[in-house]
């Protein structure tokens, strides 16, 4: 599959697990690269992810195979993953860095938009950025996809929020100098 399919095959399961989610009245929000593509920065071709309560997770999964994905739930401990017909993949994300705490702010700040003829909640970028900031560990630090973000939406960021939100992380202190030294941050 190319490139543009997947990303059509990405966004017809977005739009039907979204409408699905909606209609049975589970608040969730577009997260990770899909939000940052709704608005305005580039188009991904991993998966989708949703962030949702964690008392909402196996509602959810319910609600998704009623309409044909299949559900699988990974050791990790903090997502559900669901596939459609097309195996296309949707992350539903009730934990984000371990946390399920902080998941009723990220959907508070969420706001509506309208992403392939949808209109849904999307994460803020800055609610983006400081889950994959507080992901990077010793073994696992890129800096690639921040930048990216940051350059692509840097006026959207709440650099105060995030830099709130990331504060306890030496990674994300790396990241601030680099997208300072870069010009990216306010």
């Amino acid at each position: 599959m190319d490139e543009d399919s997947t990303f059509e095959t990405l966004l017809i399961a977005m739009k039907n697990a979204a409408a699905a989610l909606r209609d049975n009245d589970i608040d969730v929000a577009l997260a990770g690269g899909f939000a940052v593509y709704a608005r305005g920065g580039p188009p991904t071709e991993h998966d989708v992810d949703f962030i949702l309560r964690a008392e909402d997770k196996d509602r959810a999964v319910e609600v998704l195979g009623e309409i044909g994905f299949r559900a699988e739930r990974p050791p990790e401990g903090w997502l559900y993953k669901v596939f459609d017909e097309n195996d296309a993949m949707i992350d539903l994300i009730f934990a984000p860095n371990s946390k399920p705490e902080i998941v009723g702010e990220i959907l508070d700040r969420a706001e509506y938009l309208e992403i392939y003829a949808i209109t849904m909640k999307v994460m803020t970028v800055s609610d983006v950025l400081a889950t994959k900031l507080l992901t990077m560990k010793e073994h696992e630090v890129d800096y690639e996809s921040v930048l990216e973000i940051a350059r692509a939406c840097r006026e959207q960021i709440d650099w105060d929020l995030l830099r709130s939100r990331t504060r306890e992380s030496p990674y994300a202190k790396a990241f601030f100098t680099l997208a300072e030294e870069l010009g990216l941050a306010a």
